[in-house]
């Protein structure tokens, strides 16, 4: 089932981390906004992060009640909330990460 969906990023530090990358690291850059096209088009496609997994700073931060992973090249995640407001729903971009940082995050 497809869902579409409205792309947001959690605040102002987030998407401008994103819009420097197109200077810094314009291959990141792409496979970021080719990962954020997807999600637009789908608020689902990534894979469901269990509730009792999600990290606290999340859910103190952004009020995270669910959380979405979205597996990128060479170890990189994309992790992103979705929330709905009336019949709009929105996709908020959190942050993301490095493998190795994605491991400190969840404790792995």
């Amino acid at each position: 089932m497809q869902f579409p969906s409205e792309i947001k990023f959690a605040d102002e530090k987030v998407k401008k981390s994103f819009e420097e990358l197109e200077t810094e690291d314009p291959s990141l850059f792409k496979i970021l906004t080719q990962a954020l096209h997807n999600i637009k088009e789908n608020a689902f496609c990534g894979i469901q992060v269990p509730k009792n997994l999600i990290p606290k700073e999340y859910i103190q931060k952004y009020d995270a009640g669910n959380l979405w992973k979205y597996d990128l090249p060479k170890g990189w995640r994309l992790l992103y909330t979705i929330r709905r407001d009336e019949i709009v729903v929105f996709s908020i971009v959190l942050e993301w990460l490095d493998h190795k940082n994605y491991e400190r995050r969840f404790g792995y």
